[in-house]
């Protein structure tokens, strides 16, 4: 069961800020990806950082990916539609130039589209003609023989994100139901969007093994790219990322699942949080973790195993057995605290007790003296 991390965009503690010592830097960290952020516009200026980029994924099979602009209007008039599209080409050709494996796309609003069949027609034809824009990038090498990834490799996968918010087209069922339909597609599980959008519907493990079990039972797929980021939302609607630990969508269920149940997943899972590449080694340290706990879980089945067949018992008997010793331990621990409360409880009541019999003493005290000086007066009285 592969699984890549890495942060969506030059970790922070890069000092360089350059795309290629990003790169150096989440190597050293021991993740094995990065996702580069076109954010609304490619800069010219970029393109010597992306062909080095390029190189240097090329030659460390180091998988590099790149997002395309945030804002887009696929489903708009012929203008907004155009210009979306143009955003679009030219993150493909910076895409192409970073030997990137997956260039991500969102929709945007419906702009008008009913939801559905409607909508999803529509999406599904701009992207075909996108699909076919990147392969004909990544065919042309004759053109760019500086790159020899276009050679060697298949074109970048056309990443459809499913969206946070419910004005904008991009629920799982509609991000499926196109890509199901368009090759060269794939589905982008933002989990945070998947999530908000949901009312926090991602909680378990179980539920995460329902949604990638609907994305296989869907598409037929056994590989997988992901976002991964804490979110603040309301109302159906994602607000803005947060750090992992802040959110109440926790990565350890997830976690849980790729190591108990999701040895057939391909995965990769690209860290959106403001933290970038703290929250990428914080979810590579919760799969380190789940991982040590199912090797742990195996070490006592076995060791339960041998046990068994030591005493002549078969496992399930020798876990009853294990079992009942657990829960005759527990019941003894539990009468000795029991027994401590009571003896701590009589020690307080005692004390209680004796505080009023001092104050009794002090009482009888003052009295006496209190005689004694009626009987001075009086013998004063006696003197004259």
């Amino acid at each position: 069961m592969p699984v890549k991390m890495g942060p969506a965009g030059v970790p922070l503690s890069c000092k360089g800020r350059t795309i290629v010592e990003g790169m150096d830097d989440v190597i050293s960290l021991g993740l094995d990806t990065m996702e580069i952020q076109t954010v609304r516009m490619v800069q010219p200026h970029h393109f010597d950082q992306y062909w080095q980029a390029g190189v240097l994924s090329h030659k460390a099979e180091f998988e590099m990916n790149i997002h395309g602009p945030y804002y887009a209007e696929l489903l708009g008039d012929r203008v907004q539609r155009n210009r979306a599209l143009s955003k679009l080409e030219t993150s493909m050709q910076a895409g192409k130039v970073i030997n990137a494996r997956h260039i991500t796309t969102h929709v945007g609003p419906y702009c008008g589209y009913a939801r559905g069949k409607e909508a999803n027609q529509q999406v599904a034809n701009v992207l075909a003609g996108v699909v076919e824009r990147s392969a004909q990038l990544w065919e042309d090498e004759t053109e760019y023989p500086a790159f020899p990834w276009l050679q060697d490799g298949t074109p970048m996968k056309v990443g459809v994100e499913t969206s946070g918010r419910q004005e904008l087209w991009g629920t799982l069922e509609e991000v499926l139901e196109v890509v199901n339909h368009v090759e060269g597609t794939v589905p982008v599980l933002n989990m945070a969007h998947i999530h908000a959008r949901g009312h926090g519907r991602l909680k378990t493990s179980e539920d995460y093994g329902e949604l990638f079990d609907q994305v296989r039972n869907t598409i037929g797929t056994k590989t997988f790219y992901c976002h991964f980021s804490g979110v603040e939302h309301r109302m159906g609607n994602a607000l803005h990322y947060t750090q992992i630990k802040k959110s109440d969508l926790n990565f350890e269920p997830l976690a849980e699942f790729l190591i108990e149940e999701g040895d057939w997943l391909d995965v990769t899972i690209i860290s959106d949080s403001p933290l970038l590449e703290h929250d990428a080694m914080y979810m590579l340290q919760n799969i380190e973790r789940s991982r040590h706990k199912q090797l742990e879980r195996k070490a006592r089945e076995d060791r339960r195993r041998a046990l068994a067949a030591q005493a002549g018992l078969s496992p399930e008997e020798m876990e009853a057995r294990e079992k009942e010793e657990k829960e005759k331990r527990l019941a003894a621990q539990n009468e000795a605290a029991k027994a401590e409360l009571e003896k701590t409880e009589a020690a307080k009541e005692e004390k209680k007790e004796e505080k009023p019999a001092k104050k009794a003493t002090k009482k009888k005290a003052t009295k006496k003296e209190e005689s004694m000086f009626e009987e001075s007066a009086e013998d004063d009285d006696d003197l004259f």
